[in-house]
């Protein structure tokens, strides 16, 4: 009850005690000792001077144009859903990441944000934290000071997000992929495509894979595409079939079947048919039945017959059946029996039965 009330209030103040400040979009920030400064002098020199000047902790904000699309960037457990709609925010001393809804729910508005908000904590000279938002996120300050930053050119904060990316320091440079995928910048999607080269970390390679898929459109899956066909390393593409299923691009699942197929690893096969029953069961039944069939890998055949698992019933059981009662590979058969098993669905019940009962005549 006490959280919800808090909510509640931290909604209703956001709305009768925010502190306007001039330029580019902001949140409703809640207890916070707001001040405006212009960035036009230099981005990274004004950070750079803030930072050093804050040995107690503060908050740097700014916003720039962000990618379109509808979406709420937020904070987890902090959206109180009332009859009248949504209202969100996040406590930003909290130590609770934030979430990307873009589901399209009650809390995501249907017109596309135009920017993102980027907030970073600063203290004893350094960033300590780095999280994306949409101006429809209630912020709390918490009491701390809140430095917002007008003037800020969406090049420039790139740069600035590139290099916390490079930085080392993981729990700061995943807030800054983030923030830098979102940027309606080319800018952007120059730095991102580098951080996919295979002189980056395997951590780096996949996080900027996510972020690409979810955030870059078409372009972005044409650069993922050229890595699942081209890239030497079997990992990496194998992480790229859960990216592929993060893009809404129409190329997406049909690449998803290609690598389902053909790709020479059987590692990534496996992992690709898994994705595909998740992701498109429909179009999913016929490579998975096929790479059940036909594939020369038993690991992949029987990592097939999982992907049967996942998905609905209707597609999945009756080929699972199929394949307990008649193929030619006994691994395969076993695997599906033992799935079969697992499942409450009454067919599969009943084809066990009747298993056991011809067993017993024997």
């Amino acid at each position: 009850m006490k959280l919800l009330l808090s909510f509640a209030l931290l909604c209703f103040s956001s709305i009768y005690a925010q502190v306007k400040l001039e330029g580019a979009p902001q949140p409703p920030f809640v207890d916070a000792k707001l001040q405006a400064l212009s960035a036009s002098s230099g981005f990274e020199a004004t950070v750079k001077n803030l930072v050093a000047q804050h040995q107690q902790p503060a908050w740097i904000g700014y916003a720039v144009p962000i990618v379109p699309k509808p979406r709420l960037i937020c904070c987890f457990d902090s959206v109180v859903r009332a009859r009248t709609g949504c209202c969100s925010g996040c406590r930003l001393e909290q130590k609770s990441g934030n979430f990307f809804d873009s589901t399209g729910g009650d809390c995501v508005r249907a017109e596309p944000s135009t920017h993102v908000i980027v907030m970073a904590r600063i203290e004893a000279g350094r960033v300590q934290k780095l999280r994306p938002y949409t101006p429809d996120c209630t912020l709390d300050a918490g009491g701390l000071s809140v430095i917002w930053l007008r003037d800020v050119k969406s090049s420039d904060s790139v740069a600035w997000l590139d290099k916390l990316v490079n930085a080392g320091e993981r729990r700061i440079a995943d807030g800054a992929l983030q923030a830098l995928a979102l940027h309606a910048d080319p800018a952007a999607d120059a730095v991102l495509e580098r951080l996919l080269t295979a002189q980056q970390t395997n951590k780096v390679r996949e996080e900027t894979a996510f972020w690409m898929a979810q955030t870059r459109g078409h372009k972005g899956f044409l650069v993922l595409q050229d890595y699942a066909r081209n890239d030497s390393d079997p990992k990496f593409r194998e992480h790229l079939t859960f990216a592929f299923t993060q893009s809404e691009d129409p190329g997406a699942i049909p690449e998803l079947l290609r690598m389902a197929k053909q790709d020479t690893d059987h590692r990534v096969r496996g992992q690709a048919l898994f994705w595909l029953a998740q992701a498109a069961s429909g179009r999913a039944a016929g490579a998975v039945s096929d790479a059940v069939e036909n594939d020369p890998d038993s690991d992949v055949r029987r990592k097939a017959v999982f992907a049967l698992t996942q998905m609905p019933g209707d597609e999945g059981v009756p080929l699972l059946i199929k394949y307990a009662k008649s193929h030619r590979d006994r691994a395969v058969r076993k695997e599906a029996i033992f799935w079969l098993g697992q499942s409450n669905d009454p067919r599969a019940l009943d084809f066990i039965e009747d298993l056991l009962t011809s067993d017993l005549k024997r």
